[in-house]
C-alpha cells in the first residue's frame, strides 16, 4: 500500500504501520482484518495486534458483521469518528476558511471570513480569532481537539515551522519586506494544542489527495494561484530541500523594465498577483478607457467605483457572460496556462487541479487553460494530463490542514 506521505519524511516502522492500517480503515471502512491485511501487506496476526491497541484507545470501533461465505462471520472495523476532531484554517485568495472535521475528514462545522489584505498583524489576529471560534465550537459539541492545522502563503521553514511572510510595503507598491512569523508557537501557546503549519498550496494538494483522489493518482500538480503550486511526485507530497518548493513566479522589482513580456517569452514566469492580475487589469481598463465603464457589469457590480473592484466582482460578471470579464479571464487563463504547460512538460503529471478560488471562474478559465496547454505542451504530456477544478473548493486549504492533524494523530496512535 502506498502511504499518503511527504517527501523526505522519516517515520519509524511502528509509525508507518499505524498510518498504513488506519489509512486503510479510513479509506475502505467498514472493513475486516483480513481485508486490511491484504491492503497493507501485513499478516493478519500483526494487523490484529495493532487493532487491539487501536480499540483500547477508542480510535477504532467494531461495527456490524460482514456477510459470511460460510463459517464464523468476521467483525468489521471502522474509525471511531466521534472520538475527537481536527481544526483546519486556510487563507484563500478571496477569504479565510476555518473547519472542524472528524477523523474521517467529514466536515462538521465551518466558518468563513473576509481575508485581511495587507498587514501581517491583521492576518495573525484573524487566524487567532477564527481558531478561537472553532475551539469554542468544539467545546460546545463536547469534542476534544487533536490539533490545529494552518495553511498560509509564504515560505514555511519546516524545522521551526515559522513562516517567511511576504509583507507588502503599501497598497500602491509591488515590493515586499519579509517578516518571520512563529505561527506554530503562537497557536500552541494560545490554545494549548498541537499546531501544524504548512504552505497553502501544499496543504490544498495534500487535502485533495487525502480526501478526494484514489491511490492510483501519484503525479499531481495543484495550482492555488498564479504564484503557488502544490506538487505530488510518485505519491509523495514534494516540499523540496528546504520545504519551499512550489513557488512558480519570480519577483525582481529592480529589473522590472527589463522583465516584461508577452505570452511564452522567456520571462513568462514574472510574478503576477495571486488573482492572475485580473483586478489590476480591470482597473487599468476602466482608467485608460473610461467609456468602457458604461458597458461592463464589472463596473456596475463594484458600485461604479473602480477602487472597489475585486476578484469576486470579475467572477460574478464572468458568470453573467459580461464581454469584458470574459476577455480578461481568457487572457489571464492563457498566462496561467503557459506556466502550467512548462510545469506539465517538467513533471508529466496525471492531474492538474486548479483551486483556491480560481475554480470559481468556471469554463471560460478551464476551457482556455486546456486548449493552451494542448498547444504548448509536448503531445505525449498533454494527452496524459487532465485539468480539473478543485473538488474541495474554497474549503481545500482548511480541509488539507485539518487532514494533516488527523494524519499526525494516526502516526502517533
Amino acid at each position: 500500500m502506498k502511504l499518503s506521505s511527504f517527501e523526505g519524511e522519516v517515520l519509524s516502522e511502528r509509525a508507518r504501520r499505524n498510518l498504513a492500517i488506519l489509512e486503510a480503515i479510513r479509506r475502505s471502512g467498514p472493513i475486516s482484518k483480513t481485508d486490511i491485511s491484504k491492503i497493507v501487506g501485513l499478516n493478519v496476526a500483526t494487523v490484529s495486534n495493532y487493532i487491539e491497541e487501536f480499540l483500547g484507545k477508542h480510535i477504532v470501533m467494531e461495527k456490524a458483521l460482514d456477510v459470511s461465505g460460510g463459517g464464523r462471520r468476521p467483525l468489521l472495523l471502522d474509525l471511531n469518528s466521534s472520538k475527537s476532531v481536527a481544526i483546519g484554517v486556510g487563507l484563500n485568495l478571496l477569504n479565510m476558511v476555518g473547519v472542524i472535521t472528524d477523523l474521517n475528514g467529514k466536515l462538521i462545522h465551518s466558518v468563513k471570513r473576509e481575508k485581511p489584505q495587507l498587514y501581517i498583524q491583521d492576518i495573525v489576529e484573524a487566524i487567532v480569532s477564527i481558531t478561537r471560534e472553532l475551539v469554542q465550537e468544539a467545546k460546545r459539541l463536547d469534542k476534544s481537539v487533536e490539533g490545529v492545522g494552518l495553511g498560509i502563503a509564504g515560505i514555511v521553514d519546516k524545522e521551526g515551522e515559522t513562516v517567511l511572510w511576504p509583507q507588502k510595503i503599501s497598497p500602491n507598491r509591488t515590493d515586499y519586506a519579509s517578516v518571520y512569523l512563529p505561527l506554530k508557537d503562537i497557536i500552541t501557546r494560545e490554545f494549548g494544542v498541537d499546531a501544524f503549519v504548512d504552505n497553502d498550496a501544499t496543504l490544498a494538494c495534500f487535502g485533495e489527495q487525502w480526501l478526494t483522489l484514489s491511490q492510483d493518482t501519484k503525479h499531481l500538480l495543484y495550482l492555488f494561484s498564479g504564484v503557488g503550486c502544490g506538487i505530488m511526485i510518485n505519491g509523495e507530497i514534494y516540499r523540496g530541500a528546504g520545504g519551499a518548493a512550489g513557488e512558480i513566479s519570480i519577483a525582481n522589482p529592480r529589473e522590472d523594465e527589463l522583465f516584461n513580456c508577452q505570452f511564452g517569452a522567456p520571462c513568462l514566469l514574472k510574478r503576477t498577483e495571486a488573482d492572475l492580475g485580473l483586478v489590476e487589469s480591470a482597473k487599468s481598463k476602466f482608467l485608460s478607457q473610461p467609456q468602457s465603464r458604461n458597458s461592463s457589469l464589472i463596473f456596475e457590480i463594484s458600485g461604479k467605483d473602480v477602487s472597489k473592484i475585486t476578484l469576486n466582482s470579475i467572477i460574478e460578471a464572468a458568470g453573467k457572460e459580461d464581454p469584458l470579464a470574459l476577455e480578461l479571464v481568457s487572457s489571464a487563463a492563457k498566462r496561467l496556462a503557459v506556466k502550467i504547460a512548462f510545469l506539465v512538460n517538467v513533471f508529466n503529471p496525471q492531474l492538474v487541479i486548479i483551486g483556491g478560488g480560481l475554480e470559481e471562474l468556471g469554463n471560460v478559465l478551464f476551457d482556455t487553460v486546456r486548449q493552451t496547454i494542448s498547444e504548448w505542451c509536448f503531445k505525449e504530456m498533454s494527452q496524459a494530463v487532465k485539468v480539473i477544478p478543485s473538488r474541495l473548493g474554497e474549503n481545500g486549504v482548511a480541509l488539507g490542514a485539518a487532514s494533516l492533524v488527523v494524519r499526525n494523530m494516526f502516526i502517533k496512535a
